[in-house]
């Protein structure tokens, strides 16, 4: 059974850096597309930062330059590192994986083609 878990969330002032982490287990790493999604009060849920199985990773626009996606194969880690924090990057961050998926023309895959999915991880930026 595939199961992500988050963390790594907390508080931060505007600004600032925080770094998530999303462990998978029962399943073979390498071989799944990985996406960070967030989603707050009031909003509808959105990509963050996508890696699939060729290494293609993408972002939103609104944190290009600011976050970067990686993967450890080896330890079955995805991390978030999320620099220059600003308000509206508060958000509940979700891991999801979905095996053999890849990125095509660029563009994320629906949400709704991932099926595993974690708990998330709270990320709240102070001004």
């Amino acid at each position: 059974q595939v199961q992500l878990a988050e963390s790594g969330g907390g508080s931060a002032p505007a600004g600032g850096s925080l770094r998530l982490s999303c462990v998978g287990s029962g399943y073979i790493y390498s071989t799944y597309l990985m996406a960070w999604f967030r989603q707050a009060p009031g909003k509808e849920r959105e990509v963050v930062a996508v890696m699939d199985i060729e290494g293609t990773t993408i972002y939103a626009d609104s944190v290009k330059g600011r976050f970067t996606v990686s993967k450890d194969n080896a330890k079955n880690i995805l991390h978030l590192q999320m620099n220059n924090l600003k308000a509206e990057d508060t958000a509940m961050y979700v891991c999801a994986a979905e095996p053999y998926l890849r990125v095509v023309d660029g563009r994320p895959p629906a949400a709704s083609r991932l099926r595993h999915w974690g708990q998330g991880t709270q990320v709240t930026v102070s001004t």
